[in-house]
């Protein structure tokens, strides 16, 4: 089964990426570069789904809204 998550890359002071999932707690990792990224946060979120199996809890369903605002400051 397929499930669909946004992630988050935050763009680190000394370089890379810190990359996670809001839905998923804790599910976080790093890259130096985009593609890797998704890679590794493909594998973090594979690992922390078949952990809540395994452990019987259920899998979450999305329910983020992104929407950018304008601000004036």
């Amino acid at each position: 089964m397929a499930h669909h998550y946004t992630v988050i890359f935050e763009k680190e002071a000394e370089g890379g990426y810190h990359v996670f999932c809001p839905v998923l707690p804790g599910c976080h990792t790093q890259s130096e570069t985009i593609e890797e990224g998704v890679q590794n946060i493909r594998e973090a979120i594979e690992l922390y789904l078949e952990s809540l199996v395994e452990d019987g809890l259920p899998i979450p369903k999305e329910d983020i809204l992104i929407k950018p605002v304008e601000v004036t400051a």
